[in-house]
């Protein structure tokens, strides 16, 4: 080995970041960006955020709670949420033993993942995933294990021989994301009641990332797995406002998790960020205190939006059903895109170069770029304007010959 070789590798990017890439999410962004297109890519809304929630951050600034917050949360904070989590799903949450309040669910759940995980640990992902999960517990030093989901015309779903053989004596943790971003699928009861039973058997805890608590259709509820017997003392909840009260730029998530475990998580969170935002955590607390009324509207107002994007994708060729929950949805290109490794991110550059609307490639989503080079992610917490600009543009889309 050469002088340079050896400069190169000494002076180079650690061994856990050389297998993963930037976010494709935000690289699609940038692009969208660049070509003044439409973006259905990135999964934040264009219209505004509820007056309630801001006019209580204002109000906090005003008032110059401007400095640091306690390390794991402003105490009206945490009262807010273990009051909503005991008034809505009946769960015993104590503010100054079970919750840490982090700079949005996404720090949340790799200060979760660090404090849990220890190299050897093998972490169980359902895939297509939000795209964080992997590289996550890889920089938490544990082996992800993915589980695919697969769709259906009763909905995406997973085979319960395949999710059990994906546990063994290194299994340390499952992640689950339900309503689930990309695919919009909501957990059963009998799904996670399984899921339970495998994390009993092998004595495995459950992360499950719910920041799409509020955004059901079809009358759908939703079910915190931390509610099922025997799954209080083995489950970390992770959420946040960010998309339910349309400020993902706020950057207010939350972990909740028995005492023991949220103990290790307050002390990752602590040196990797210190703490959220203090004057946004009260506008945070004002608006979970004050916001049941906004969050039953919430899930109507998102079905007259998935109304006015996914079947006009159906109809003008995209192979994609009708999300559960979230606001995202996942679309099959076979028609427009030959196919072929590569199809799907070809196929998301072209779309924002030639049609003006960008989206997610596939692939992004799956640990294996293959399984998702016929799909494309698009979201829709946009405004009707917004939403028929990019129907319209979409209709002009040719069929490949």
């Amino acid at each position: 080995m050469s002088a340079t070789t050896i400069a190169s590798t000494r002076h180079g990017v650690s061994h856990r970041v050389e297998n993963f890439t930037e976010s494709v999410i935000r690289e699609m962004t940038r692009l969208a960006m660049e070509h003044d297109a439409i973006n259905l890519a990135q999964g934040f809304p264009d219209f505004a955020a509820p007056d309630f929630i801001k006019e209580a951050a204002i109000q906090a600034i005003r008032e110059d709670v401007n400095q640091y917050s306690v390390t794991w949360g402003d105490p009206a904070l945490r009262q807010a949420i273990a009051a909503k989590y005991q008034r809505i799903y009946h769960m015993p949450v104590e503010p100054d033993r079970h919750v840490t309040v982090c700079c949005g669910a996404t720090e949340a759940m790799i200060s979760t993942l660090i404090a849990v995980l220890n190299p050897g640990d093998e972490t169980v992902i359902f895939e297509p995933f939000y795209e964080n999960y992997g590289p996550d517990s890889i920089l938490s030093g544990a082996q992800p294990r993915f589980v695919p989901l697969r769709p259906s015309p009763a909905g995406w779903s997973f085979d319960r021989d395949e999710l059990a053989a994906a546990f063994n004596a290194r299994t340390r943790a499952i992640i689950i994301n339900t309503p689930n971003n990309p695919t919009g699928k909501v957990f059963t009861r009998a799904e996670l009641e399984y899921i339970r039973d495998l994390c009993v058997r092998w004595d495995a805890l459950a992360i499950t990332d719910e920041i799409y608590e509020h955004i059901l259709y079809d009358g759908r509820q939703h079910l915190p797995i931390a509610t099922l017997d025997g799954m209080q003392e083995r489950t970390i909840t992770i959420s946040g406002v960010s998309k339910t009260f349309s400020v993902t730029g706020w950057r207010i998530g939350w972990a909740l998790a028995p005492e023991a475990l949220a103990n290790g998580i307050r002390k990752v969170h602590d040196f990797l960020t210190v703490g959220a935002p203090a004057p946004l955590q009260i506008g945070a607390a004002h608006a979970i205190d004050h916001g049941d009324e906004y969050c039953r509207r919430l899930a109507g107002e998102y079905a007259a939006r998935r109304a006015r994007l996914v079947p006009p994708l159906q109809a003008a060729g995209f192979n994609c059903q009708l999300p559960e929950g979230a606001y995202y949805v996942i679309a099959g290109i076979e028609r427009f895109a030959e196919p072929g490794d590569g199809a799907d991110t070809a196929f998301a550059r072209r779309l924002v170069r030639e049609t003006g609307v960008a989206g997610v490639p596939g692939s992004s989503f799956y640990h294996d770029p293959r399984l998702g080079q016929s799909q494309i992610r698009f979201c829709f917490p946009k405004q009707d304007a917004t939403l028929d600009a990019a129907v319209a543009r979409l209709r002009r889309l040719a069929p490949r010959r």
